[in-house]
């Protein structure tokens, strides 16, 4: 399965704890330093975050270990991808390349960035929307931080970028590989933002569709692997307006534990809500996994 590393996926669709600094309350929801055991960086997100750690083969070289962090709330989606690399300067250089040819990040916004003493760049979406991203290169790391939703002038996003840590033992709650815990709308938030109705729609009845962020990649397992298992594993579900996968259906699925490892890395996938009418409304999607021996 392919899997661009460095740039973000951002796809308009067709369809125990260790606590350090407390909560803080910024817009409508409470936020906490969140830190992964062995990782030198922290930040703050506004509910527990879904995590996925992948482990790339680098030929001759020591194994490099990624992993991507990313929460939702109020039509925001924030992440953070870690790559532990022998030459983060190089896996730098390569992400400010591939702006160029992406469709999402303008290379004119481009600003030099200092995080930590860390050198790096920043980049907008020029989306109505509104998006951030860092690009940062530590001593042993190559971080990608991102928040799509607002502008970098919300709270919100100053918030979540002010908070970052890097190149020293993170402090906060320890998160591991998991689905985190979906973030919950204040009542005042789902009445003046929520499509009442409660009512999903398909692509075509929306005026935006939903736009997906991170999409982690499922796993294969070790005796779908020594069968020889390849194929397609096509899930029906529901992007719901409040930012969880939900209603998640098989519809085609493939054996040894193949189908429930896309349904977990369904239900870590974070997105902007479609919008009809000025709300964010739920709306159903064809989701298609592809398992490949390589």
């Amino acid at each position: 399965m392919k899997r661009i590393l460095l740039l973000p996926v951002c796809i308009v669709l067709l369809v125990g704890f260790v606590y350090g600094q407390g909560t803080e309350q910024v817009g409508s929801a409470s936020w906490q330093r969140y830190t992964v055991k062995g990782e030198p960086f922290s930040i703050k997100f506004p509910t527990v975050p879904a995590m996925t750690t992948y482990i790339r083969s680098a030929g001759f070289q020591k194994d490099r270990r990624e992993r991507e962090l990313g929460a939702y709330a109020d039509g925001v989606v924030y992440s953070i991808f870690s790559l532990e690399d022998g030459d983060p300067r190089a896996a730098l250089k390569s992400s400010i390349e591939e702006i160029g040819s992406s469709s999402v990040w303008d290379r004119q916004t481009e600003q030099d960035l200092r995080v930590n003493g860390f050198s790096g760049k920043q980049y907008f979406w020029t989306n109505r929307l509104g998006g951030t991203m860092q690009l940062v290169a530590t001593k042993n790391r190559f971080y990608r931080v991102q928040a799509m939703g607002a502008t970098s002038d919300d709270a919100r996003v100053k918030q979540f970028f002010s908070s970052l840590s890097l190149g020293k033992k993170g402090e906060g709650i320890e998160v591991s590989d998991g689905q985190g815990i979906p973030y919950n709308p204040t009542e005042q938030f789902a009445s003046a933002h929520l499509d009442p109705s409660g009512q999903s729609f398909t692509g075509v009845h929306v005026e935006r569709k939903a736009i997906l962020i991170i999409k982690p990649e499922p796993a294969y397992t070790e005796d779908a692997r020594k069968n020889e298992i390849t194929g397609t594993v096509v899930l029906k579900v529901i992007f719901s307006s409040n930012g969880s996968v939900v209603n998640i259906r098989t519809v085609s699925g493939l054996p040894y534990g193949l189908t429930e490892k896309a349904i977990d890395a369904a239900r870590k996938i974070k997105f902007i809500p479609a919008a009809k009418d000025g709300k964010f409304v739920s709306m159903w999607m064809q989701l298609e996994y592809n398992f490949n021996l390589y």
